[in-house]
C-alpha cells in the first residue's frame, strides 16, 4: 500500500497511530460542535467565527513562546494535556446544565481552536520528522491514520449520541487525546536515526521570538502563497458550512437528529477518504506532483458550488461535503503539508502555526461576515454558490503555482553542499 524504506517503518506506524487517536477524539466532538452552533443560533454563526479568530490571535503568541523555550518532546504533550483539561471543564458545565446557550457558544469557539492547534502541531511534527521526498511517499498513509480515526469518531457518535447523550461523549474524546500523547512519546523514540547535519532533524529547543512566525509569513512570497491558499480554502469551506447549517436547521428541529445527520456526513467522508489514502494518495502525489494534488480540492469546489447553485438541497450538501472533504483529506491536505517540508525548522512550527491558526480563522471570520452580508442583501443560497465558483477557479491556479515553487525549493535542498 505504501513505499516504505529501511528505517522508516516504526516511525511511520506511530505517526499513523498518533493521527488516528487525535482525529478519533476530534470527530467524537465535531458533531457536538455543529449541534452547539445551531443551539447557539444559526444567525450568530458569524459572531462565533469572529470570536474564534480573536481567541486565535491571543493564543498564537503564547504558543510561539512555548515552542521557543521547550523542546519538541515536551511542548507537544503539553498542548494536548491542556485541551484534555478543557474538555473536563466543559463536561462539568454541560452535565450540570449551567448557562447552556452561552456554554454552547463557548464550546463552539473552543473546539474550532482545538481542532486547528491540535492538527497543526501534529503536521508540524511530521514536517520536522520527514523530508520532502518522504512526505510525498508517506504522508498519504499517515493521513489515512487520521481518516481511520475520523471513521471511528462518527461511529461512536452515531451509536451513542441518542442513548448515552451527547455530553458524555466528551469523556471518550478525552481518553483518545491522552492516547495520542502516548503515541507522540513513542514516535520520538522511533524517529529515524539519521544525522542532523544531513536531515536537519533536531528535537531540541527551536528558539526565536514569540512573534517571529508572523514576520516570516509577511516576508516570504512562498509562505504568503500558502497563506492565500488557506484563505481561499477557508472562504469556500465557510460558505459551504453556512449553507449546510441553514439547510440542516430547516430539515429538523430535533438536536439528536441533527447530531446524527452531522455524524452520518462524517461517516461517509471517513469511508471514502480512507480507501483513497491507503491505496492511491502516495502514488498520485508522487506521479502528478504536489501542485496538481493541491489543485484537486478547488476543482471539486468549482463543480460542487455549480451543483449547489442549481439544487440547494440536503442531499446535495451531504454529497458535496463528502466529496470535498474526502478530496481534502486524501489528496490536497497531504499535498499542502508537503509544501512545509522544504522550510526551515522554525518556519515549520511558527510560520505554519500562524498560517494554520491566524490566517485560517481570520479568513473564517471574514468569510462568515461576507456570507451574512450577502444574505442581508437578499441573495439566495443558490446565488451565493454561483458567486463562489470563480473564486474557486483562482484558488486552483494558485495551487498549481505553489506546487512549482515547492519543487524548486526541494531541488535546491537536495543539492549537495559545496566544500
Amino acid at each position: 500500500m505504501v513505499n516504505v524504506r529501511p528505517g522508516e517503518a516504526r516511525a511511520l506506524l506511530w505517526s499513523f497511530a498518533y493521527f488516528f487517536c487525535l482525529l478519533a477524539g476530534y470527530y467524537v466532538l465535531r458533531p457536538l460542535r455543529d449541534e452547539m452552533g445551531i443551539a447557539g443560533g444559526v444567525k450568530n454563526l458569524q459572531w462565533l467565527f469572529t470570536a474564534t479568530f480573536v481567541v486565535m490571535l491571543a493564543a498564537v503568541p503564547v504558543f510561539g513562546a512555548v515552542v521557543a523555550r521547550l523542546p519538541r518532546k515536551r511542548f507537544v504533550p503539553l498542548v494536548y494535556h491542556f485541551f484534555v483539561l478543557n474538555i473536563a471543564v466543559f463536561w462539568v458545565l454541560l452535565t450540570l446544565n449551567i448557562e447552556k446557550v452561552h456554554v454552547a457558544r463557548v464550546f463552539f469557539v473552543w473546539i474550532s481552536v482545538f481542532n486547528l492547534f491540535a492538527v497543526s502541531v501534529f503536521w508540524s511534527f511530521m514536517a520536522d520528522l520527514w523530508v520532502s521526498e518522504q512526505g510525498k511517499r508517506l504522508f498519504g498513509f499517515i493521513a489515512a491514520g487520521g481518516s481511520a480515526g475520523a471513521l471511528l469518531g462518527p461511529l461512536v457518535t452515531v451509536g451513542l449520541a441518542v442513548p448515552l447523550g451527547p455530553v458524555n461523549l466528551l469523556i471518550v474524546a478525552a481518553v483518545l487525546l491522552e492516547l495520542a500523547v502516548v503515541c507522540a512519546h513513542r514516535l520520538e523514540a522511533a524517529a529515524p536515526k539519521v544525522s542532523a547535519d544531513v536531515r536537519g532533524k533536531e528535537s531540541g529547543v527551536i528558539g526565536g521570538g514569540w512573534l517571529s512566525g508572523i514576520a516570516m509569513v509577511l516576508r516570504s512570497p512562498y509562505l504568503g502563497g500558502i497563506a492565500l491558499w488557506v484563505s481561499l480554502l477557508s472562504l469556500a469551506g465557510t460558505f459551504l458550512y453556512f449553507q449546510q447549517a441553514n439547510i440542516v436547521a430547516a430539515a429538523s428541529d430535533d438536536p439528536a437528529v441533527r447530531t446524527r445527520i452531522f455524524a452520518t456526513i462524517d461517516l461517509a467522508i471517513g469511508i471514502l477518504t480512507i480507501l483513497v489514502q491507503f491505496f492511491a494518495t502516495g502514488r498520485l502525489i508522487a506521479r502528478f506532483g504536489v501542485g496538481k494534488a493541491a489543485a484537486a480540492l478547488p476543482f471539486v469546489f468549482v463543480l460542487g458550488f455549480i451543483a449547489l447553485s442549481l439544487t440547494p438541497a440536503l442531499f446535495v450538501v451531504i454529497a458535496f461535503q463528502a466529496v470535498q472533504r474526502a478530496t481534502n483529506f486524501a489528496l490536497s491536505n497531504p499535498a499542502r503539508e508537503v509544501l512545509f517540508t522544504v522550510l526551515d525548522r522554525e518556519e515549520k512550527y511558527k510560520a505554519k502555526n500562524v498560517i494554520d491558526i491566524v490566517v485560517f480563522r481570520g479568513a473564517d471570520a471574514a468569510s462568515g461576515w461576507l456570507f451574512s452580508a450577502l444574505r442581508g442583501l437578499g441573495l439566495e443560497l443558490s446565488a451565493i454558490s454561483f458567486l463562489t465558483v470563480p473564486v474557486s477557479a483562482v484558488w486552483l491556479a494558485l495551487a498549481l503555482a505553489l506546487g512549482r515553487g515547492q519543487e524548486r525549493r526541494a531541488a535546491t535542498k537536495a543539492q549537495p553542499a559545496r566544500p
